[in-house]
């Protein structure tokens, strides 16, 4: 299929609400060396994305200033020194911007085949939960088969995705949610207890339920006033991964806990790693979680699609946390 030279997009007008994402007309970009173009069929909806939108998360130098963090399509160009993909190839990818649009420029290094059995639009709801959770959870957080797992925001798209990879990877989970329907979703996918948070104690219950034990890790996208509660829940050599801060980046807390139950404490953000990287968690996930997507033990999680046109109606969703799982925005 021939290239246009134009194509359709979703900007952002001026930080504001999600009022201020309007459709525009832009030209195709270009692949640079390293490079492939997709021709986008879905493009997934993210937190970031909304910080974004709101001028609180500006994309990294030489990224599109267009929103969206992830893709689904087909390949319809190469740049110089690719060597793997070829034109044709359906694919899912993640990208440092410009999802929002009917073509994107993605590295190649960080594009997925598509897993068997699953389409465009829950591709595109892949590559940003799985790489986040992947080098969170499994990396630096070290997860090991049998070992407890904590999972604040148990229904977002994070939340179905490290729940279901977990359990697939032999672990045992615990998340919080914030309704009865929500908890319900979360032990669905495999979680032993779903904790609403409004109005149950993390700390103690997590305690009760791993017998005395605690949580090995805990993924916390919160930040704030849960740092002590999080340190709190963290068994003898735990690890604490913190992704988000949702509530809040400062937080005061004792030190004595870390030293005496030898805790650890790190983080991380993906945008502005560098696509080697991005590549190398791109090649895990393939060996190691692509192979349990095709086999149906890891779903994508999708609540919503909408049009492309109608982001702002996503994100006004996304905003209202009424979502289980993903939302997606169908492009072509």
């Amino acid at each position: 299929m021939p290239v246009p030279a134009t194509m359709t997009v979703v900007e952002i007008a001026r930080p504001g609400g999600p009022e201020v994402l309007v459709p525009a007309t832009r030209p195709v970009p270009a692949p640079g060396p390293g490079d492939v173009l997709i021709h986008v069929a879905a493009a997934g909806v993210n937190r970031p994305d909304v910080m974004q939108r709101e001028g609180r998360y500006p994309p990294p130098p030489g990224a599109s200033d267009l929103p969206g963090l992830e893709v689904a399509g087909t390949i319809v160009a190469l740049g110089p020194g690719v060597a793997r993909w070829t034109t044709g190839d359906a694919v899912c990818a993640l990208v440092a911007g410009g999802g929002y649009a009917e073509y994107c420029v993605a590295p190649a290094p960080q594009c997925l085949p598509i897993p068997s059995g699953v389409d465009m639009i829950a591709a595109a709801a892949l590559p940003e939960t799985c790489f986040t959770v992947w080098t969170n959870v499994f990396e630096r957080g070290r997860l090991a088969s049998g070992e407890w797992l904590l999972v604040h925001g148990g229904s977002s798209g994070i939340g179905t995705t490290a729940i279901q990879m977990a359990r697939a990877l032999g672990a045992r989970v615990i998340a919080t949610a914030g309704s009865p329907a929500k908890c319900a979703a979360c032990e669905r996918l495999g979680a032993v207890r779903a904790i609403g948070y409004r109005d149950e104690d993390f700390v103690t219950i997590t305690r009760d339920v791993t017998g005395g034990h605690g949580a090995d890790v805990v993924l916390d996208m919160v930040g704030g006033d849960y740092l002590a509660r999080n340190l709190e829940c963290l068994a003898v050599d735990g690890r604490l991964v913190i992704i988000g801060l949702l509530g809040g980046a400062k937080a005061a807390m004792n030190l004595v806990p870390v030293l005496q139950r030898r805790l650890t404490i790190t983080g991380s953000t993906l945008r502005a790693r560098t696509v080697e990287q991005k590549g190398a968690i791109a090649r895990a996930l393939e060996a190691q979680i692509w192979p349990l997507i095709a086999l149906g033990t890891i779903r994508p999680v999708v609540d919503r699609r909408f049009p492309l046109v109608e982001a702002a109606a996503a994100h006004r969703r996304m905003e209202s946390s009424e979502h289980i799982g993903k939302l997606v925005l169908a492009v072509a």
